[in-house]
């Protein structure tokens, strides 16, 4: 490609300034090297970091994503490693050490999950595991399972630091939202391209089913309670996104057997006095002195899978409504929150994969520019500074960021649409309007048309602040591009 070639996209665009610093980088095999691995990550899915604290539930997340019990996978030594998580013909996993060895691991399969022979991986010098797993939802998505850090920011950059300087995107999975949190996250934006293109982190609130003790109403308080956060500007200004998962609810739900629903259904056909009294703590549902007419290995089985909120839920569900496996299980995946989790995960990193891809090979480009001598180097840094500058992609990151933070705000349904139109929920046309995916082209095409009329009025009306008409006329370039992508 020639360096003055035209860039028509964002894709575009970035693969011509690498061009321009291959031919800056002459002869320099380590830089040459650099740039043929940045070039590959172009080609490869979204690199999605799962980060927090220690026992967070950072598995349940990657389970719930995967959709079958495959994490976490300690060594035979009992510590956690960086865990690559990406869509293969057959279950596969490789153990790599610091030198770049390879070694493929035995592996087995049982109702606990996806396991390892520890013997094998004892003071072996392993740093990453790869798993190749046949998963639907790992098409265009590899999954990066981090150790679990301290809740400080000396911990965090202590704790798989490497995968998630490499992540394309970041999940950020605890419990509750603290300030040693923000603190690392704030940290994580450092830098002139993470200023330039912002946020590309979600807060996930795993837990959910243990508020208030694991009441029947936990996941619905949770979810309430991810709302209010989200709301906070100094959580905003660090997130695309809060959401709330109740990690055992959903993988009960999405691996829920046969005679897990037969004994859920025989205790939920039990009086409401001797439910009441069985579910009030774990200890007495997994007692042997229960009543339930159900054994107690199967009642442990069951608690260990479910939570004892997620055994209140199902026997309620059960009692309610939910008369076979299949509703059941639909039922306790809808209220675990992960279809909403696995929609944030498609609308804020799948749907803008060109994006966020070329954020991380722009993050590349400028590293690599401060190592060129001279004009060299000034040249490089020039470019990526004007493409994150002009590319339209990073602007709607922009905006979106300094509208969650309330830097930027329109009144009533204009604020709802302008989020909306700029890609907050989605990148798809229809996603973008708030319309029917069934619309036609043409019926598309009227309504965008519509919102860009709309939208060009608010950029020439004299009563909006500047930083609102600015806001404005960049939704107006958003439905420009909506325009030319229906009418071709």
């Amino acid at each position: 490609m020639s360096r003055h070639a035209r860039a028509d996209t964002l894709d575009d665009a970035v693969r011509q300034l690498m061009q321009e610093a291959w031919d800056l980088s002459g002869e320099d095999a380590r830089t040459a090297a650099e740039l043929d691995h940045l070039y590959g990550r172009l080609q490869e899915p979204v690199r999605l970091a799962v980060v927090g604290p220690a026992r967070s539930g950072k598995s349940t997340v990657v389970n719930g994503l995967v959709g079958e019990q495959v994490a976490p996978l300690p060594l035979g030594d009992g510590h956690d490693v960086v865990t690559w998580y990406a869509d293969g013909p057959s279950p596969r996993v490789t153990a790599w050490t610091a030198d770049g060895a390879a070694q493929e691991l035995a592996t087995t399969r049982s109702v606990h999950g996806l396991r390892l022979d520890p013997r094998p991986t004892r003071r072996s010098g392993i740093t990453d595991l790869r798993v190749a797993w046949p998963a639907r939802s790992l098409r265009h998505l590899t999954l990066v399972d981090t150790p679990g850090h301290d809740s400080t920011a000396d911990g965090h950059r202590a704790a798989g630091e490497p995968a998630v300087a490499e992540a394309d995107a970041v999940l950020y999975v605890t419990p509750e939202i603290r300030g040693a949190d923000l603190q690392i996250l704030q940290t994580a934006q450092d830098g002139p391209v993470a200023a330039a293109a912002p946020v590309n982190t979600v807060i996930v609130l795993t837990r959910a089913d243990e508020v208030g003790g694991g009441r029947i109403d936990a996941l619905l308080t949770a979810r309430q309670r991810a709302r209010r956060q989200q709301r906070d500007p100094a959580v905003a200004a660090m997130c695309t996104g809060v959401v709330a998962y109740g990690g055992l609810v959903a993988l009960a739900g999405r691996t829920l057997s046969d005679a897990d629903f037969t004994a859920v259904a025989a205790i939920a056909g039990e009086p409401r006095d001797t439910q009441d009294v069985c579910l009030l703590s774990a200890d007495r549902f997994a007692g042997d002195d229960s009543p339930l007419p159900v054994d107690a290995d199967l009642r442990r089985r069951l608690l260990h899978r479910l939570g004892i909120h997620g055994v209140r839920l199902a026997t309620t569900l059960a009692r309610t409504g939910c008369a076979t496996r299949a509703e059941l299980a639909a039922e306790l995946v809808r209220r675990s929150g992960l279809a909403e989790l696995r929609e944030v995960v498609n609308g804020c990193f799948i749907e803008r994969r060109t994006v966020l891809k070329a954020r991380t090979a722009l993050a590349g480009l400028d590293r690599l520019a401060r190592r060129l001598p001279g004009q060299d180097g000034v040249h490089l840094r020039a470019r990526v500074e004007q493409l994150l500058a002009t590319a339209h992609d990073f602007r709607e990151l922009r905006l979106l960021a300094a509208m969650r933070a309330g830097q930027v705000a329109f009144t009533g349904e204009a604020g709802t649409e302008a989020h909306r139109l700029l890609g907050g929920h989605g990148t798809d046309a229809a996603v973008r309007l708030g319309a029917d995916h069934e619309l036609s082209g043409g019926e598309l095409w009227d309504l965008t048309a519509d919102a860009m009329h709309r939208w060009q009025q608010h950029a020439e009306d004299p009563r909006l602040g500047l930083h609102q008409r600015r806001a404005a006329a960049a939704v107006v370039r958003s439905c420009e591009g909506m325009l030319v992508a229906l009418g071709s």
